[in-house]
């Protein structure tokens, strides 16, 4: 992934409305949602949501397809995989054995016996000592 391409998602996703929007689709997998769900679903009204809904198509965040009348949305999961590896890529400097891994959720989180912690006071002192 380009450092643009990630810039672009993250700003497209600084509205609560849309990061709403994406959370809610990305439940919702591959069935996606059409417009008029996704308006009920976050009380948020039709006109408004076009216009969100429009700028995270642009984003490529995501996809829509026409159904008849209607349009259903999906969250491009690719690209969210796409996103979360570009941004651990380099996670624990390239050692993934360093990484701990919590219920449910993959951390890049130093294992708390692998790096003992130290203070920023502490290595102040120990540097001007």
């Amino acid at each position: 992934m380009q450092k643009e391409t990630a810039t672009s998602v993250f700003e497209s996703l600084s509205s609560p409305v849309r990061l709403d929007v994406f959370r809610l689709l990305v439940r919702q997998g591959p069935e996606g949602m059409v417009a008029g769900e996704i308006s009920a679903a976050l009380d948020v009204p039709p006109t408004n949501l076009s216009f969100h809904l429009k700028g995270m198509t642009h984003a490529t965040l995501l996809t829509v397809e026409q159904e008849g009348r209607y349009q259903r949305y999906r969250a491009n999961l690719a690209l969210m995989v796409e996103l979360i590896g570009y941004l651990t890529e380099e996670c624990c400097a390239g050692n993934p054995d360093l990484c701990v891994e919590l219920p449910g959720k993959a951390s890049c989180a130093p294992a708390a016996t692998s790096v003992p912690a130290v203070s920023k006071k502490r290595s102040k002192t120990a540097v001007t000592a």
